[in-house]
């Protein structure tokens, strides 16, 4: 009992002063090498090694008031919708196989580069920053988005040999830390390739996930509470054929998260997967 304290106190330690060893390699990298925001090319005046700076960080657009209950769909997107509704047409005709989707921001301007940048770059402090606006949504809506795990929307095989990485993992895996939850990255499967053009209508959005995801061999959600994790909502199409992958499989629930919503005309959009 005694060897085993003083072994885990050990490792503490030793975690501890490598935690502050590269915090203070960062800081003298900051200074002896000084670096450009990756969004507006401002110097960076801290030593953190995130790479975008503060002025750009706060001007991420947040989801504005006045969003559908259930899919967060904001109403200023939607003016056929009555605003005196809790939720949205989607959600009254029940087309989506989630229970609840948030997202902590609008997919617009330093936003939306922000996002290409975790695509083309594995950025683990970017990563780690939007981890932390995640779980702060998870906490602030509690039962609402409680899970039993997480599970990432998956990559077709095809465009993970091209990117090298699945995205999601940048921030879904230091979330699933924060949060206290198993991250399950190979429970789903993507069978079927997104189509090879950009811009995708809203029909052919649903028609290119239609039957394309599928629970690995092996794999079990029985009963569990399913937290699926993506960068873009834009029609919800990806991740309703995902809750559908997960719900005949067994899942008790499945409620959505991600980095951005979608709230302008869907043409003007890069397809997120």
């Amino acid at each position: 009992m005694g060897n085993s304290f003083r072994l885990m106190s050990t490792r503490r330690t030793v975690q501890s002063i490598s935690a502050n060893v590269a915090a203070l390699t960062g800081a003298v990298a900051s200074i002896l090498l000084p670096a450009g925001c990756r969004l507006c090319d401002q110097l960076l005046a801290s030593a953190s090694r995130l790479p975008i700076c503060d002025a750009c960080l706060s001007g991420f657009a947040p989801v504005p008031p006045g969003s559908c209950d259930l899919c967060g769909q904001p109403y200023a997107f939607d003016p056929e919708f009555p605003k005196d509704r809790a939720c949205c047409r989607d959600c009254e005709l029940h087309r989506f196989g989630f229970n609840l989707a948030r997202s902590y921001g609008l997919y617009d301007g330093d936003l939306v580069r922000a996002i290409i940048l975790l695509k083309r770059e594995e950025i683990e402090p970017l990563g780690r920053w939007f981890a932390r606006q995640l779980a702060a949504i998870v906490r602030r809506e509690g039962e609402r988005l409680a899970a039993d795990l997480i599970v990432p929307v998956p990559l077709h095989r095809q465009r993970v040999r091209e990117r090298g990485f699945n995205q999601v993992d940048a921030f879904g895996r230091p979330l699933s830390r924060l949060l206290h939850l198993p991250y399950k990255p190979v429970l789903l499967v993507r069978s079927k390739a997104r189509p090879e053009k950009h811009l995708l209508r809203n029909e052919e959005r649903w028609e290119a996930v239609r039957g394309a995801f599928a629970m690995q061999k092996g794999g079990r959600v029985d009963n569990l509470r399913i937290l699926l994790l993506d960068d873009v909502m834009t029609t919800g199409a990806t991740l309703d054929a995902c809750s559908r992958a997960l719900l005949e499989a067994g899942a008790r629930s499945v409620v959505g998260l991600t980095i951005a919503r979608a709230g302008q005309p869907v043409s003007s959009f890069v397809d997120s997967r």
